[in-house]
């Protein structure tokens, strides 16, 4: 394709039809419409339900962002994630629960290395002088489950 300068917003770019750029020629016919947006407030480019884009993604699609996201750093499935992070191994609160790597490497996604943590014993556990204890809590809970 030949380069040349858009009519419309004057940069050199790859020509896409009437003199124009590719992201020019496409945005022509639905300038974008800027909106306060719904959930947030922000005056932002509209994407969707009067949503801006990261709160249209953050409300409709929340799940499939996580199942994305723990596939690609963790090479975990999302019915994998859910079994481990169903409730704190510590102390058994469940509605904010984060996965943790034992050994500390995060490309071993083995459920033997695999455990859910709230954010307060997860943050305990990277903390030194913390983690004895959260290790003793962790070893007090597992003797008790295999004793019952």
């Amino acid at each position: 394709m030949a380069v040349i300068k858009c009519a419309k917003c004057g940069k050199m770019a790859e020509h896409h039809a009437k003199g124009l750029c590719d992201h020019c020629y496409k945005h022509q016919w639905a300038p974008t419409k800027i909106i306060t947006c719904k959930h947030c407030g922000k005056q932002k480019i509209h994407h969707a339900f009067g949503l801006c884009k990261n709160c249209h993604l953050k409300i409709h699609h929340y799940d499939k962002v996580k199942a994305f996201n723990y596939r690609k750093w963790h090479n975990l499935s999302i019915e994998s994630y859910r079994k481990v992070t169903k409730s704190c191994a510590a102390c058994g609160f469940d509605k904010v629960v984060d996965l943790h790597h034992l050994d500390g490497n995060h490309k071993n996604s083995s459920e033997s290395n695999l455990i859910g943590l709230c954010p307060n014993h997860h943050k305990m556990w990277h903390i030194e002088k913390f983690r004895a204890e959260i290790e003793a809590l962790l070893k007090q809970k597992l003797n008790a489950e295999r004793s019952e």
